[in-house]
């Protein structure tokens, strides 16, 4: 796993860490410029765009390393209101007769081999002002090789948003990955991101980013006994559809999934309207139906509602399910009833929209949410707009409030419980099609089943992980456009078979 922190975690351990020493703040600027240094193909002629901060002093400061390499590096100051570190390397820069021009005599980069972004850090939020806009546009309109300090100028350092943004064919993330690498729109405008530590301790830690390597360590350490049968892999339950919205394939793909995943047994639960539609979508998993109401939907029956529950390790519900009082009551009754992790998604989120969120922290089981922004939207009163902007501080409230572990969806994926945030940043756009978020669900389900003993926000963020990278396996067999969900639901038995066989490069 790998931190990744906020913008203000690293201002304070950076502020920490140099306690207002100005020789100290030098050191870790040019540190930082040695190790982007270090991580780079350069080619001779380097156009380096600065701003005003301590971004722009790291890029005057690799400046200099570049010179002392016999590289031809050429300074293009946006403004000559510069830190004092970054003054200070400007003047050194100045006694090693490296050029340095304005960017108003600037229209395009075209004669350099290659574009350093120095011009916005981590804390840039906002719109630039107009010279830096400008610039920004400049760079992104040569299309030389781009590599951005830190972060692209113009991204949000926390939300991963930005208006007008540079495009780096590398971003070099300095002591620690920012929420802003991963979220929202990041990917679309960094081709690759890494790490170089400098040696600032953390003083809090936020999040960890879920890799392989650990889906590889908690599989091997769990391997499967030969003297086993299905029932000890548990017997996982699919609750929805009704006769409106019977969702059969959706249904039958989450049952499919999580036998994919491993589990046992795989019961689809459902109302007798729509039982035998069920059974000719359904080959692997079993079906038990419940009374249908006069609308076609699920009937609340206490005894019914024990019956189809029972022995089972894991539930999820809510696909194709429908608003109605009987699915509030039912909701009601399993989060008031089941001892076993719950997970609530699609429709089941809708419903759960009706009820007194209250009634989450009333639970004798471990409930998991899987919403997306429109559906995390309902459930808090706010607009997606204003969500996709502060997505790590609203799981982080909701989590706190109630006693669930919330996984919600994007770009990267959040998955927060009260104690612990996880980011998973697989997958592919091609994943943007229905039924995604079904076999994401079926998958942790399947897992839920099989580990119910371990913690429940680490297996789902392990689901996400394998379903992420599922995608990727189906996006390489059948490209991003023409995939389906059911292309990632079949790369899911592969995708475990790969991840628990991982080798890092260490182990090479």
């Amino acid at each position: 796993m790998i931190d990744v922190i906020s913008v203000n975690n690293m201002k304070e351990a950076d502020a920490y860490s140099i306690n207002n020493s100005f020789s100290k703040s030098l050191e870790l600027m040019y540190k930082a410029s040695l190790e982007i240094f270090n991580n780079v193909n350069w080619k001779k002629n380097v156009a380096l765009v600065c701003g005003k901060g301590n971004n722009a002093g790291d890029a005057i400061s690799l400046s200099i390393i570049l010179k002392e390499h016999n590289f031809n590096p050429t300074l293009i100051l946006i403004s000559e209101d510069l830190s004092k570190e970054s003054k200070y390397y400007l003047d050194l820069a100045s006694s090693k007769d490296i050029k340095t021009i304005s960017s108003k005599d600037i229209t395009t980069l075209i004669d350099y081999d290659m574009v350093v972004d120095g011009i916005f850090g981590t804390g840039f939020k906002g719109t630039p002002k107009e010279e830096y806009k400008r610039m920004i546009e400049v760079i992104n309109d040569t299309s030389r090789y781009t590599l951005s300090i830190d972060i692209n100028s113009g991204l949000n350092g926390d939300s991963g948003l930005g208006e007008v943004v540079v495009n780096s064919d590398l971003t070099i993330s300095i002591n620690n990955y920012k929420l802003g690498h991963f979220l929202n729109m990041a990917k679309d405008v960094s081709k690759e991101v890494i790490n170089v530590d400098i040696g600032i301790p953390l003083l809090k830690e936020e999040c960890k980013l879920i890799e392989e390597y650990d889906a590889y360590m908690f599989f091997n350490s769990h391997k499967r006994k030969h003297l086993s049968n299905k029932g000890t892999y548990g017997y996982t339950g699919i609750m929805g559809g009704s006769k409106n919205y019977p969702g059969a394939i959706k249904l039958a793909t989450l049952g499919l999934t999580s036998l994919y995943s491993g589990s046992g047994v795989s019961r689809i639960i459902v109302p007798s309207s729509i039982e035998q539609i069920i059974f000719n979508n359904t080959l692997e998993a079993t079906v038990f139906s419940l009374d249908s109401n006069e609308l076609g939907g699920m009937k609340f029956n206490e005894d019914k509602l024990l019956e189809s529950t029972k022995s089972l390790k894991a539930l999820g519900v809510g696909v194709g399910w429908g608003i109605s009082e009987d699915n509030k009551k039912i909701l009601t009754w399993l989060i008031k009833n089941l001892e076993i992790p719950l997970l609530i998604d699609a429709d089941g989120l809708n419903v759960l929209s009706t009820l007194d969120l209250n009634i989450l922290n009333e639970s004798k089981c471990k409930i998991i949410l899987t919403p997306h922004l429109k559906e995390f939207s309902r459930l808090i009163n706010k607009e997606v707009k204003d969500i996709s902007n502060h997505l790590y501080e609203y799981s982080k409230d909701f989590t706190s409030t109630y006693n669930v572990t919330l996984l919600l969806k994007g770009v990267t994926t959040l998955i927060s419980d009260k104690n612990k945030t996880y980011l998973v940043d697989k997958g592919t756009p091609g994943m943007a099609t229905g039924g995604s978020g079904d076999v994401l669900s079926g998958i942790i389900v399947g897992l839920l089943g099989q580990f119910n003993k371990e913690d429940v926000t680490f297996i789902t963020s392990l689901g996400a992980l394998i379903n992420g990278f599922s995608g990727e396996l189906a996006s390489n067999k059948y490209g991003e456009i023409g995939m389906v969900a059911s292309d990632t639901g079949r790369s899911v038995s592969y995708a475990i078979k790969i991840l628990s066989n991982w080798v890092t490069p260490l182990d090479e």
